[in-house]
């Protein structure tokens, strides 16, 4: 995977999103950065935590895209230790877990979107894209919205 992976250009007159992405899978990373490839600019593309944590100081992305089972490293470790450091970066978790406890645990280590890797490709872009504005997004199982009330 390269580590930087440049997308098409955003609209006139906006920025495009500087998205870091984290995934212990090299397949998974390239599923993402092609879900990303309208609109984003993928500034790095890493394989675990204490390299995601490097990446984030060195390129400042406007959102960082984890997934939550990672060796070593979890994601929910790596976005506890991005607050921590101060890190601004939005943080969308993208993972295989349905359960509502899982999204719990990622709303609250500081995470505003929650995508399956089911539907990476069609919920990812929106995700990167809400999260960016400060806004969440859930994926939705089954039909049902996971964050039902």
């Amino acid at each position: 995977m390269p580590s930087s992976i440049t997308s098409s250009e955003p609209a006139p007159g906006s920025e495009p999103t500087r998205v870091l992405i984290v995934d212990d899978s090299e397949e998974v990373l390239v599923r993402e950065a092609e879900a990303l490839a309208d609109g984003c600019v993928v500034v790095d593309a890493v394989t675990d935590g204490p390299t995601a944590l490097r990446a984030a100081r060195t390129h400042h992305p406007d959102v960082i895209v984890l997934d939550i089972s990672m060796p070593g490293m979890s994601g929910l470790e790596v976005a506890a230790r991005l607050r921590e450091s101060g890190s601004t970066a939005a943080v969308v978790f993208c993972t295989v877990h349905e359960d509502e406890e899982f999204l719990a645990a990622t709303k609250a280590a500081g995470g505003l979107g929650y995508v399956v890797k089911p539907r990476l490709t069609f919920d990812l872009p929106r995700a990167v894209s809400e999260a960016k504005a400060r806004r969440p997004f859930v994926s939705t199982i089954r039909d049902v919205p996971l964050d039902r009330p």
